[in-house]
């Protein structure tokens, strides 16, 4: 299974723990980080390797973004769904460094021209985006060294269109310039479950704009 080593010489520190109240304990109801639905079931937000900024494609309720905004990473969570925004507006709009926005993510990532230390999609966008497009977009939105990080449920059948297995993600990141590439499928934790298609990159620290960008 196509798998190269994640803790590249330079790589930055992993996202710390979300900032907590006086007296040591967790704000109330801050959320969590997991890439496969179930909580406390694999890795966590280390993947995305310390950002400063992030952008998240498919937010959802907008929990992985207030994770990270508590953790102090400014991040930009899109999700194409006004109800799911409007949802996580309602949940996380208080919080300081997050921003939500309504917008499709091959939208964003082609008329955007803000950079990002790490994108990342959990079971959300990369499920409804040609990888073929998306990994080239996100590849411009991406600070020199930074991190694309995508989970999506296993592909019943790896060989439909857009439902790349380890393989063929390997293959695409790797021709799209990236390193440190994994890609694995995680078990579900559930008898008979579906396990979670687990993908994540880095840039090299210096490189030359692709093509188009």
């Amino acid at each position: 299974m196509p798998r190269t080593s994640t803790s590249p010489p330079g790589h930055r520190d992993t996202v710390r723990a979300p900032r907590r109240e006086e007296g040591g304990q967790c704000a109330p109801g801050a959320p969590g980080f997991t890439w496969t639905g179930h909580p406390g079931h694999g890795p966590g937000a280390e993947l995305l390797g310390g950002p400063r900024t992030a952008l998240e494609l498919g937010c959802a309720g907008g929990d992985r973004a207030a994770y990270l905004a508590r953790a102090g990473v400014e991040v930009t969570a899109l999700d194409s769904c006004a109800d799911r925004i409007a949802r996580a507006r309602r949940r996380w709009g208080g919080t300081p460094g997050v921003l939500f926005v309504r917008a499709e993510a091959r939208d964003h990532l082609t008329r955007a021209v803000t950079t990002y230390d790490a994108v990342y999609s959990a079971l959300g966008a990369v499920r409804r985006t040609d990888p073929e497009e998306l990994v080239p977009l996100a590849a411009r939105r991406l600070t020199p060294g930074g991190t694309l990080a995508l989970s999506r449920p296993e592909p019943a059948d790896g060989h439909r269109p857009g439902a790349y297995g380890p393989g063929r993600w390997a293959d695409l990141l790797g021709r799209g310039g990236f390193i440190d590439i994994d890609a694995r499928v995680l078990p579900s934790p559930v008898p008979g479950g579906a396990g979670t298609l687990l993908v994540h990159a880095r840039l090299p620290g210096h490189r030359t704009p692709p093509a188009g960008g």
